[in-house]
Formats: structure tokens, sequence, C-alpha cells
């Protein structure tokens, strides 16, 4: 089992990495947190899980160990495989995932790409109980992520669903749906755009 590889990257393309290490060259789908780290740096650390079917190797990479767990917890789901998983992680932070999951936040887990509604209720069914004890741990915005997300209306968090339809990460969204409510936007319209102006 492959599980961590560092070296050099000789080749990326929509989320897959080319990691060259003792004149070997891994093929890695990353995280989206990952394959931005490895393409501005031009090397760098992946922490892999190794997919074994009869039809090929698949190695699935992430930035962090903390990454890699989540994804692990995530692939235990009924219906949600290792791309599946991997498409989870790179439109959402891992802290974002376990925010959505102790929330029981069905709409935001579901604004991922691929990810229906009922899978997306699976994922909080068979997480909860082992999500809320760990990741929101692993930063001290775990609470203030959770207070964050229940002062959102409605609104505004069809404002951020909407913005990561369009590629960018809940982080970056929520940000500037809460600078264009200050700055006065009202109509769901008006938020994207004045938010779509500060990003």
């Amino acid at each position: 089992m492959v599980g961590y590889i560092k070296g050099k990257v000789i080749y990326s393309d929509a989320g897959t990495v080319l990691l060259e290490n003792g004149g070997i060259g891994y093929e890695i789908l990353c995280s989206g947190a990952l394959f931005a780290k490895l393409v501005t740096d031009k090397q760098g650390e992946a922490y892999t899980y190794m997919q074994v079917r009869e039809d090929g190797i698949s190695l699935f990479g992430f930035v962090s160990p903390e990454e890699k767990n989540m994804f692990l917890k995530l692939i235990t789901v009924s219906g949600v495989g290792p791309k599946m998983g991997i498409g989870i992680l790179s439109a959402m932070n891992i802290n974002d995932i376990a925010v959505a999951i102790a929330t029981s936040d069905v709409k935001m887990l579901s604004s991922v790409k691929g990810l229906g509604k009922k899978t997306a209720e699976r994922i909080i069914l068979e997480l909860r109980e082992k999500v809320t004890a760990g990741e929101l741990k692993v930063s001290e915005g775990g609470k203030a992520a959770v207070q964050t997300l229940e002062k959102m209306s409605d609104k505004e968090e069809d404002a951020i669903v909407g913005l990561m339809s369009l590629g960018y990460t809940r982080a970056e969204s929520a940000k500037a749906v809460k600078g264009a409510v200050e700055k006065g936007a009202e109509s769901l319209e008006d938020i994207i755009m004045t938010a779509l102006k500060s990003m």
C-alpha cells in the first residue's frame, strides 16, 4: 500500500499530477488543496490512498493526514466512491465538511457537483457521530464556523451555493457573501453580483 509520496511534479492536468520519486512517476488524482499546492510549488508531498480494482490501480492524494482521514470516512458511506470522495474534498475543506455534517446541512453538501440530496443525507446520518468528535477539533475555527453557519439566512446560503457552483470554495464564497450583505445587497442576484466583484 502506497501511503505517502514526496517528489517533483513533472506534469499536471485537471486535478491530476505526475509526481516523480526515485525515477518513478506516480499519477495521483488530487484533492483541490493538494493540487493547488503541488502545481504552485512544482514539488511536494502527498498522503495517498491506493485503490486496487480488477481494471487497474488508482492513487488518490491529500494535502494532510487529516484530509486523508476525512476521505476514508466519506468512502465508508454507501454510494460514495473514491472519485466522489475526492470531489467533495475539492469543493470543500475538511472543516466545512465537518460543520455541514455536524449541523445536518444537506443543502451545503449537495451543492457539490454530482452529490445528490439522498447521498448527502446518508453522509450526515452515517458520519455525524464520527466526525463531530474529530474534525471539528482540527482547527479553532470549528465552533466559529458552526456559529457562522447558523446565522446564515436561506438567501445567503443560496448565494454561497451559487458561487460554489462557479468553482469558488465554501470559505471564499461565505466571506464574499457576508461582505456583499454588509455593503447593502439584498436580493439574491445583487448579493451574488456584489460578491463576485470582490473575488
